[in-house]
């Protein structure tokens, strides 16, 4: 699990930038009809017969991963998850990425084909197509940067502006794992330092470890909501934790909300792990990052077609803007909502 990529193979500068470059993406296949000339080229060309979502993000190490416990093909697949996820939040379709990463020369040829690799899952198991980008030498560590496009239909795009007083607040999958998952990694990386031979027994943890170290961008969602022919009135997701996004869509959206504690979906080796480390579980929902699920409102009249789906979660209701954003505890108290976020979390934990 704890990997060391400073072992002696074959070095970046052996292959020269553009060696690299061919190197490592001429595997990628093409998928849409939308993209007209991929890598090899000044640009890439993609003609969108609809709206076109651009959105980009980019990981630095040291800050958003650590490749002690992050395998280097889980990263580059992860790095995929971040920017679909923000495609799918506007209720469209990806359909291209680039890819630009810099990395100081600690990084072997071998140690990009790790990379590349989960960049290629991700690109196959989500349908997309790789389209160009770019590689540089940096004085230290790693950085990706990714760009996401995809397209859909105007009147489909969902905006995080566009909830309404009582409209019902609804959630995707369950919530707090990613953020527990990473306070395991972290733990089992101090006993590591302590005992280099020691190799930690994750069996207990799978499921969090992995929402950390390989979410799933919610696709499958975006397609429920379609053929249950139900467009959400806003929705945004869940990077930073469900507190800061809330604040997020009322913000944007004008309004206020009413969440209630005793309906936030847990796994329960959330509440398990919670336990372990005795943290709060609501706090650790509120304000844990990375769950990439989808926060989303709906019309009170299309409550019946998602009442008895087992992906989705109905939390609360949208209010007016004067009544502010709320927690309603299991005690029935009404506490006002304040954004921590990732940052926030993990300073504090």
């Amino acid at each position: 699990m704890f990997q060391n990529t400073k072992d002696s193979k074959t070095k970046l500068s052996e292959l020269g930038e553009f060696g690299l470059i061919e190197h490592l993406t001429s595997h990628f296949k093409i998928q849409h009809e939308s993209t007209i000339k991929s890598i090899g080229d000044d640009a890439a060309v993609f003609n969108h017969s609809e709206q076109s979502i651009i959105t980009t993000d980019m990981l630095v190490e040291g800050i958003h991963f650590d490749l002690s416990y992050m395998p280097l093909k889980h990263l580059g697949y992860k790095a995929v998850m971040v920017n679909l996820s923000d495609i799918y939040a506007m209720n469209a379709d990806a359909e291209q990425i680039t890819v630009s990463i810099a990395c100081s020369s600690r990084f072997t040829v071998e140690a990009l084909e790790e990379l590349y690799a989960g960049i290629t899952k991700a690109a196959e198991v989500y349908g997309v197509d790789v389209i160009g980008g770019d590689t540089t030498s940096a004085v230290k560590g790693l950085t990706i940067s990714i760009t996401a496009l995809g397209q859909t239909k105007r009147e489909n795009i969902v905006y995080r502006s566009g909830a309404k007083p009582n409209d019902l607040l609804v959630v995707s999958g369950d919530l707090g794992g990613a953020f527990l998952g990473l306070k395991v990694l972290e733990r089992e990386k101090e006993v590591f330092k302590v005992n280099p031979n020691s190799q930690p027994d994750l069996t207990p943890y799978t499921y969090i470890v992995e929402r950390q170290l390989k979410p799933e961008a919610r696709k499958d969602i975006v397609d429920l909501l379609k053929a249950l022919d139900v467009k959400p009135t806003a929705m945004i997701d869940i990077s930073d934790g469900l507190s800061s996004e809330l604040m997020h869509l009322c913000k944007n959206s004008k309004v206020g909300a009413n969440m209630f504690e005793d309906k936030l979906p847990m796994d329960p080796s959330v509440i398990s792990t919670c336990e372990e480390f005795e943290l709060d579980s609501t706090t650790v929902v509120l304000n844990g990052g990375e769950d990439y699920e989808l926060l989303f409102t709906i019309d009170q009249n299309d409550y019946d077609k998602i009442k008895a789906n087992p992906h989705l979660t109905v939390i609360g209701h949208m209010t007016e803007a004067k009544e502010g954003i709320h927690l309603i505890s299991r005690m029935n108290t009404k506490i006002p909502m304040k954004a921590r976020g990732w940052n926030g979390m993990s300073e504090e934990d």
